[in-house]
């Protein structure tokens, strides 16, 4: 059977761009079980809710939902469950001095397949607040009105 290659999404967080402002990403591996991954290459898993956390020198995602494997017996795995990521030891230690020092959050923005390897992309996050997104918004309406009004300049309709 040939390797899998390039990149395949699964989930992504997109309520996570609009709550937080991100300062980093990281790409992590993830520790899974066989059923879990079974149940990912059917496209199934969910990031609403969920975030990381730096114990003991780990990093862990918690609050993920990869649904039970449909065709699993006995060994299927709980859909909930906390789950390894895997980083480097200078990552984990530039994660711990951020999270604890600045009150930074560790946010998932996607779950995808990368060369038939599980990655997810975990950014360090500031929480935004309620006018913070409003400008945001605000901003991004804006944009979009002037990138309007300028591929009608350059078409040459000229309307206002």
């Amino acid at each position: 059977m040939p390797k899998e290659r390039g990149q395949k999404v699964i989930a992504s967080n997109r309520k996570a761009r609009h709550d937080y402002s991100i300062l980093d990403t990281y790409e992590a591996g993830l520790v899974l079980q066989g059923t879990e991954v079974k149940s990912l290459r059917a496209g199934k898993a969910s990031l609403a809710d969920a975030f990381a956390t730096v114990d003991d020198g780990e990093v862990w995602l918690r609050n993920v939902h990869i649904p039970e494997y449909t065709q699993g017996t006995w060994t299927n795995h709980t859909p909930r469950r906390t789950r390894k990521l895997l980083l480097h030891r200078g990552e984990i230690e530039k994660l711990i001095g951020k999270t604890k020092e600045s009150g930074l959050s560790l946010v998932p923005l996607s779950m995808y397949f990368k060369d038939g390897k599980v990655k997810v992309e975990i950014a360090l996050a500031k929480g935004k607040k309620a006018y913070d997104k409003r400008q945001t918004l605000a901003k991004r309406d804006a944009d979009r009105v002037i990138s309007r009004a300028m591929g009608r300049a350059l078409k040459g309709r000229f309307t206002e």
